[in-house]
């Protein structure tokens, strides 16, 4: 029997991208690899001249506001979103977090939920350690391989 296209699978996807506005988004399961992708355009052209702005005043910056964020994304230390999706970490609003910065967890601990077409799927700790850095908050839209949590 031949391979079916499952249009209310893309459907979803394509709702999840355009709902998160999402430049691309893949998927992958047992029986069909997906890919979406769109180009994101800028079309507005203003209508009126910029108005001048001022000489900026230079003010002393600290060390802390000049460091950029430390770039995560080929640390072995970091547990990856393993999907597309919404980010949560607690089972609920009330309950408390799967993880925080200071805890210890083992291999196989959940640290956050992926929500992906109404389905909560838990992110596992690929390691056991302590958690130096919950780089998500709940709510967020997350892409494949994307840094979560870093265990060390």
């Amino acid at each position: 029997m031949a391979n079916q296209i499952d249009t209310k699978t893309i459907s979803k996807l394509a709702e999840i991208l355009d709902k998160n506005q999402l430049s691309g988004l893949n998927y992958e399961d047992e029986n069909c690899k997906i890919s979406l992708t769109r180009e994101l355009s800028c079309n507005y052209v203003p209508s009126y001249a910029p108005a001048p702005i001022a000489p900026a005043i230079s003010a002393p910056v600290s060390v802390e506001e000049t460091k950029e964020e430390e770039d995560y994304s080929n640390s072995p230390n970091a547990v990856k979103s393993p999907m597309v999706g919404v980010v949560y970490l607690s089972s609920n609003p009330n309950s408390p977090t799967y993880v925080k910065e200071g805890d210890t967890v083992a291999a196989g601990d959940t640290v956050c939920l992926i929500e992906a077409m109404k389905t909560f799927n838990p992110v596992k700790a690929h390691k056991s350690g302590r958690v130096t850095k919950v780089l998500v908050e709940t709510g967020e839209p997350v892409e494949y391989g994307e840094p979560l949590v870093i265990i060390e």
